[in-house]
């Protein structure tokens, strides 16, 4: 079985974004997102385990949302008030169960990058 993984680089200090709170929702064709897992991502800025595994990961659209500028702030960061980043949503399909997904996140208070990753 497949499942789905992410883990998050501050690029700003140039380490992983250990403490950073990230939400993951299944988003259904019609309809309001389901939230899935909300969890704080551990010392090596990722979660625990998998976001999603066995019975749970299903083929489908999905989004994990990243509390960017909270993280910079709880990190001693000066940001403007808005932040030019703030909550940062990432939408994405699963199209095969039987495979491993890992959704990385580079972020900075001013950019952020994504891939597939493995």
């Amino acid at each position: 079985m497949g499942q789905l993984t992410t883990h998050v680089l501050d690029t700003m200090r140039g380490c992983p974004a250990a403490g950073m709170a990230v939400r993951l929702y299944r988003l259904a064709p019609a309809g309001e997102p389901e939230l899935i897992r909300e969890l704080v991502l551990n010392h090596d800025g990722r979660a625990d385990g998998p976001l999603l595994k066995a019975e749970a990961f299903q083929p489908g659209r999905y989004r994990l949302v990243f509390e960017v500028a909270a993280y910079f702030r709880a990190a001693g960061v000066d940001l403007p008030e808005p932040p030019f980043l703030d909550a940062v949503p990432l939408e994405f399909g699963i199209a095969d169960a039987a495979v491993h997904y890992h959704v990385p996140l580079l972020a900075s208070p001013w950019a952020y990058s994504t891939y597939r990753g493995s």
